[in-house]
């Protein structure tokens, strides 16, 4: 199976109270994908679910994180999703909560069928 790479979209999402993570990362590519509607896989003779859609999360914990929580917010395709160093956290004045974004990198590919 060869891969062909057909989409990149990028994304940014926040958590503003409860340092949630894994919402910040959600927001992130809810972000991203919105800036596209892929309808070109039908030239392929394929459908959105023939999609292969890695994810890669940039946030300051990427432990905290939920992975497949992420990968089963996209409506199409198999996921891939993995949380990598990066993002910012910004405290509150009171240093008891923080902001929380989230940067994530959508990749799209297909099977060409070779």
């Amino acid at each position: 199976m060869a891969l062909v790479r057909c989409i990149m979209e990028m994304g940014m999402g926040v958590d503003v109270h409860g340092q949630d993570y894994t919402n910040a990362a959600k927001r992130a590519v809810f972000d991203a994908i919105h800036h596209s509607s892929l309808g070109f896989q039908r030239l392929l003779g394929k459908t959105a679910d023939d999609m292969r859609v890695d994810v890669t999360i940039g946030i300051p914990k990427p432990e905290l994180v939920d992975e497949k929580a992420v990968a089963a917010s996209l409506p199409h395709g198999t996921a891939f999703v993995k949380a990598v160093s990066g993002g910012l956290e910004i405290p509150n004045e009171a240093g008891d909560d923080a902001m929380v974004i989230a940067n994530a990198a959508v990749i799209v590919s297909f099977d060409d069928g070779k």
